[in-house]
C-alpha cells in the first residue's frame, strides 16, 4: 500500500479509502451489513495497509459510525487511524435537524463523535451544498470545529465547482479555515468532474476523494443492459439508477473486455483507472465481501498501459451533471 499526502496538508492517508457505508444494517439500506458481518472485511482492509475510513452521520441512521468506532480501535491506534465523517442531511428532528447552519453543525460533530466514541475526527466534510445557508457561517462553524480540537481538517462533497471556490473564497475572506479536499462523483461512467472540479482541485493542491469509482457496482457487472439486477444492492439502490444512462453499458463492456485481455476481474480494471487519474489522492472504495477489499488491493498495485487507459476512455459520452442533490 501507498501513502500520500492528503492534498496541501502534512496528514498521510493510505491510497484507498475503505467507505463505512456498507456497514450497520438498517432498512434504508437492506444490503448494508450487521456488524458481525463487517468486522471481517474492515480487518482484511487494515491487513492490507487501508488507513483511511470514511462514514457520514446519515448512514444507516447512524450505525455506520458506530460500527466504525467500535471496530476499528480493536485494529489500529488512534494515531494510525484516519476518520472521516459527513454533516448535511437530516439526522435530528426539526427544521434545523439537517442543513449546514451553525446550529447544526455544532449538534452533529458532537453526535458524530459520541457514535464513533472519538474526542476528534481527522477530516470533517460538508456532505453536499446547502442553499438555504450562508456559506460563510458554514464555513465559520467548521472553523470553530476545528479550533475546538474536535476535527483536524475539513473537506466537500460534490458540488458546483463555483460552489467550492466561492466557500474557499468566504474561509480565505474571514481568516478561517479553508477545505482541503472534495469527495466527488467520479469514475469511468461518470467523467463530468475532469471539466472544472478536478482542475480546480489541481491548481490548489485539494485532495480529490472519488465516491463511487465503480459506479455503485455497475462497472463489475452488477446489472446488465437487459435489466438484470444481479446484486441486493443493484435491487435496493434508486440513487444509483438516477446517476447512470444505458450508454454507459458501452463502458461496462469495455471495461471488461479490458479485463479479460489481463484476466483480472473488472474492478481492478475499473479502479486502477481512477487510481491513475491526475489530482485523485484516495478512491473511496464500499465493500460487502472480503473480496471486493482484494480487488481494490490488486487494483492499487495495477498499472494500466497507454493504450489500455485510450480503450476504456473511447466509448464514454458526455452526462448531464449528477450526483449533487
Amino acid at each position: 500500500m501507498r501513502y500520500v499526502n492528503l492534498g496541501n496538508t502534512g496528514l498521510g492517508v493510505s491510497r484507498l479509502c475503505l467507505g463505512m457505508m456498507s456497514f450497520g444494517h438498517a432498512d434504508v439500506r437492506p444490503w448494508a451489513l450487521p456488524e458481525l458481518h463487517s468486522e471481517p472485511i474492515i480487518r482484511r482492509a487494515v491487513e492490507g495497509g487501508i488507513t483511511f475510513f470514511d462514514t457520514a452521520d446519515v448512514y444507516n441512521l447512524g450505525r455506520s459510525e458506530e460500527i466504525t468506532g467500535r471496530v476499528l480501535p480493536k485494529l489500529l491506534s488512534r494515531e494510525e487511524l484516519v476518520i472521516a465523517t459527513k454533516v448535511h442531511g437530516q439526522t435530528m428532528p426539526g427544521e434545523n435537524g439537517r442543513g449546514l447552519s451553525r446550529k447544526h453543525v455544532m449538534a452533529s460533530i458532537d453526535a458524530s463523535l459520541q457514535r464513533l466514541r472519538m474526542d476528534y475526527v481527522d477530516l470533517y466534510q460538508i456532505h453536499r451544498w446547502d442553499p438555504r445557508t450562508p456559506i460563510a457561517e458554514t464555513m465559520e462553524a467548521l472553523h470553530d470545529v476545528v479550533k475546538a480540537g474536535k476535527a483536524r481538517y475539513i473537506g466537500a462533497s460534490s458540488m458546483f465547482a463555483w460552489q467550492f471556490a466561492k466557500a474557499q473564497a468566504a474561509a480565505e475572506r474571514a481568516g478561517t479555515t479553508p477545505f482541503v479536499s472534495m469527495q466527488n462523483h467520479y469514475n469511468l461512467a461518470y467523467r463530468e468532474e475532469e471539466r472544472e472540479m478536478i482542475p480546480q482541485c489541481l491548481d490548489q493542491g485539494i485532495a480529490v476523494l472519488p465516491w463511487s469509482p465503480l459506479a455503485r457496482g455497475l462497472l463489475t457487472g452488477n446489472r446488465t443492459r437487459e435489466g438484470e439486477r444481479r446484486t441486493s444492492r443493484s435491487q435496493t439502490d434508486p440513487f444509483g439508477d438516477s446517476l447512470y444512462v444505458d450508454a454507459d453499458f458501452d463502458v461496462v463492456d469495455r471495461v471488461a473486455e479490458v479485463a479479460a485481455g489481463r484476466g483480472v476481474p473488472p474492478a481492478q480494471i475499473a479502479l486502477a483507472w481512477v487510481l491513475g487519474r491526475p489530482g485523485v489522492t484516495a478512491p473511496i472504495v464500499g465493500a460487502t465481501k472480503t473480496g471486493h477489499v482484494e480487488d481494490a488491493l490488486a487494483a492499487e498495485e495495477l498499472e494500466l498501459t497507454d493504450d489500455e487507459v485510450a480503450r476504456l476512455e473511447e466509448p464514454y459520452i458526455p452526462h448531464a451533471v449528477s450526483g449533487h442533490e
